[in-house]
């Protein structure tokens, strides 16, 4: 006589399975939710009128003059989409990188188009200077080191800061990746009387290999060197908690990590670290590596985008920037 169960007599506790066996069971018990109200729609803005050229390597996606900013809300707002990431693409570009400041520039134009067309509409306005410098690096350079002078760089960040605020962005968000950036931001903005708008730090930007469809989307490539030097080597966990501590001491309200799928470790550092809203940034490259999976028939398209969205959700991320916002959104109300 044995008190051990026989192996085949059926198993009467726990059995996981048993909610995974229709699509209702599995809804009813998803620990992780992907709404389109996550989702952060990137838009590129270029100088002109009658604009709209799409990026090759970003299938779906196009650099559009302020004109045609109405008819991508017409698209968006049904959609469910109520947040925007803008990046600015000058006609001219100098070693300073003066267009981004510029109130006629392409992204505080965007801004106040955006604004007056759609009031509720989130606006985040990218703070950097590399779509603006004929060199295509984040700040001041004094040689073709591609070593950028990171104090003199300070000031024309805030600048830039200021003229997006006084654009009506709601969100600043700035991504050069300068020590003390954050802090010259905060300053600047206060000074000017924006001391409600909220800094959105790039607070562990890794020097990524996926990044690049964007820069070919934003025009920033840089014409010599690479930005190694002043974005986090991509092997470093330890160090991302202290460059998101020294971004929180400056006074970020919200925090970022990008590139996401290639960081998902971190996403979770991060979010057990800090209590801070957290967004991750989808990159160009995953998007571009899906994309092309899919037109080979190498991938579920829909099933493989919304599955690497759920991961960035499940590692901690609050918000997803993606390149994919409008498609899912899309595939999310054809599931419902």
């Amino acid at each position: 006589m044995t008190d051990q169960q026989p192996t085949d007599a059926p198993l009467h506790g726990l059995r996981p399975r048993r909610t995974r066996r229709t699509p209702a069971l599995r809804a009813f018990v998803r620990e992780t939710s992907l709404d389109v109200s996550q989702l952060i729609h990137p838009l590129f803005i270029v100088e002109g009128t009658g604009v709209k050229k799409p990026i090759e390597t970003m299938p779906g996606h196009a650099q559009l003059s302020v004109d045609q900013l109405e008819g991508e809300l017409r698209e968006i707002l049904p959609l469910g989409i109520r947040s925007v990431l803008l990046f600015g693409i000058p006609s001219r570009k100098d070693a300073a990188g003066a267009g981004a400041w510029d109130p006629q520039g392409p992204v505080p134009k965007a801004i106040r188009e955006l604004k007056r067309l759609a009031p509720g509409l989130l606006v985040i306005a990218d703070v950097c200077l590399c779509e603006y410098t004929a060199h295509g690096h984040c700040g001041i350079v004094h040689d073709q080191s591609g070593v950028v002078d990171n104090d003199a760089t300070l000031p024309l960040l805030g600048r830039t800061a200021v003229a997006y605020a006084a654009a009506g962005a709601d969100i600043v968000a700035p991504s050069a990746m300068m020590d003390g950036q954050v802090a010259a931001i905060r300053s600047a903005l206060d000074v000017a009387g924006f001391l409600d708008t909220p800094i959105l730090s790039y607070a562990a930007k890794h020097a990524s290999a996926f990044y690049g469809p964007f820069r070919g989307a934003a025009e920033s490539t840089p014409a010599f060197g690479d930005r190694r030097a002043y974005q986090m080597d991509p092997a470093n966990a330890r160090e991302t908690l202290v460059e998101v501590q020294l971004d929180v001491d400056e006074g970020a309200d919200l925090l970022m990590v990008k590139p996401a799928g290639s960081a998902l470790d971190i996403i979770r550092q991060v979010r057990d670290a800090f209590p801070h809203p957290l967004v991750a940034y989808q990159v160009s490259g995953e998007y571009a590596m899906l994309k092309a999976a899919s037109q080979r028939g190498w991938l579920d398209e829909p099933r493989a985008a919304i599955e690497s969205l759920v991961a960035i959700r499940r590692a901690g991320a609050d918000q997803v920037i993606t390149y994919y916002a409008k498609e899912v959104a899309r595939w999310l109300s054809t599931a419902e």
